[in-house]
């Protein structure tokens, strides 16, 4: 077994070197394990890819569709990004120069924040955010502004960000907004974003719309901010959450083809191009599978309500989601712990995992994160679980 050369200690990416690892999976990984554990860590859909998605990258590997693809993505792909994105929110994106398919939306981010960074450019983060978001950032040579949304229901607000444009000058490049949010499952309204929009025109600046989650929404309309500045925003989603594709690891970016130039030619750097199979069943499930998202969101709605009501019984404050399949809960004020230990505990004595609030950053702290996409049974057992841990502790205190 090879032993990396003393003279080569220390011979990495420093920038890559001061990152820890994503603390939602090194804490997934901590638990893991764990004899009886039912885990609400991940945010891994609890339903199969719908079976008219799967034969069509059946279909492709019989049929031989072996070889590269076209470095944006292939033809029907793309044509298909564009169709969705007209039905869905009435946006105009030409396939053939403002589309790039993506290995998965986190590709997409890294692609579009390499194509888009040079060293000590700002970007604006609202926090609680998903974890890769300060990571992908660092790496691309940008400077990541963390702002605290908490006191403000999980919104950044127009006034806020504002603020922080004032603050740190023209150096900020861009603001990461993520809707429905993850982890607190916060949907933006169309005045919300329009506020936004207003104070982002104004600034030579990007906005990344993360809007991985945009098929998961309850009893709202999600909207894009992509159709109130669509000159200035870089539209990311992609297929593993609104259809189950975790694995087939299928993103894509939407923006004015200036923009796509770059941002393909760092995506080509980066991975050449998806795989056939998966631009397959993806362009399948967006050309042909519009209303499969519906069935999934009734089944979220009801594990959603399901796990407030107990959460609310236990004395846990939640904001409702609105969207995604999260619930950011409020760890009860009787507990001295921080939520990483809170967490641990649980998961060792409670035998429920949950994901620590400070994975998230600023703002998280004092919640954990629960996925309501596991199975019903798990659900189940797992609030089951956890009331018995919180009487038990009741008692002894």
């Amino acid at each position: 077994m090879p032993k990396l050369s003393a003279a080569l200690q220390g011979t990495v990416n420093q920038k890559l070197n001061s990152i820890g690892p994503s603390g939602i999976r090194a804490f997934d990984q901590k638990i893991t394990g764990t004899p009886g554990l039912v885990k609400l860590t991940l945010g891994e859909p609890g339903f199969n890819t719908p079976e008219h998605v799967k034969e069509a990258g059946i279909r492709s590997i019989r049929e031989n569709d072996s070889h590269y693809s076209a470095q944006k993505g292939t033809p029907a792909l793309r044509n298909a990004i564009s169709g969705f994105l007209k039905k869905r929110h009435g946006l105009d994106y030409d396939p053939k120069t403002e589309i790039v398919a993506t290995i998965g939306a986190t590709e997409a981010l890294a692609a579009s924040l390499s194509a888009m960074l040079n060293p000590g450019d700002k970007v604006i983060i609202p926090t609680p955010a998903f974890a890769l978001y300060v990571p992908l950032v660092v790496i691309s040579g940008g400077i990541p502004v963390e702002v605290d949304t908490s006191q403000d229901n999980f919104v950044l607000t127009a006034k806020k960000l504002t603020e922080t444009l004032d603050r740190e000058g023209d150096a900020v490049k861009a603001l990461i907004l993520t809707y429905p949010n993850n982890p607190t499952g916060v949907e933006y309204s169309e005045k919300e974003l329009q506020d936004l929009a207003d104070v982002i025109a104004n600034r030579p600046m990007f906005v990344i719309a993360d809007e991985i989650y945009s098929e998961l929404t309850y009893g709202v309309t999600h909207h894009s901010i992509a159709s109130m500045i669509p000159e200035q925003t870089i539209l990311i989603n992609g297929l593993s959450k609104s259809h189950a594709m975790t694995g087939y690891r299928v993103g894509y970016i939407a923006a004015p083809a200036d923009f796509i130039k770059n941002a393909a030619k760092m995506h080509a750097f980066l991975v050449t191009a998806p795989s056939n199979p998966a631009q397959a069943a993806a362009a399948e499930a967006l050309a042909n599978g519009l209303d499969d998202p519906k069935e999934m969101c009734v089944q979220y709605k009801k594990s959603r309500d399901y796990v407030i009501g107990c959460l609310d019984k236990l004395g846990f404050e939640t904001v409702p989601p609105k969207g995604a399949f999260y619930i950011f809960a409020k760890i009860p004020e009787r507990y001295t712990q921080n939520s990483v230990d809170f967490a641990t505990n649980l998961a060792l004595k409670g035998k429920v995992g949950v994901i620590p609030g400070s994975a998230f950053g600023p703002g998280g702290e004092g919640y954990i994160r629960i996925s309501y996409a596991a199975s019903v049974e798990d659900l189940h057992a797992a609030m089951t679980n956890m009331a018995a841990f919180v009487n038990a502790d009741a008692t002894i205190a």
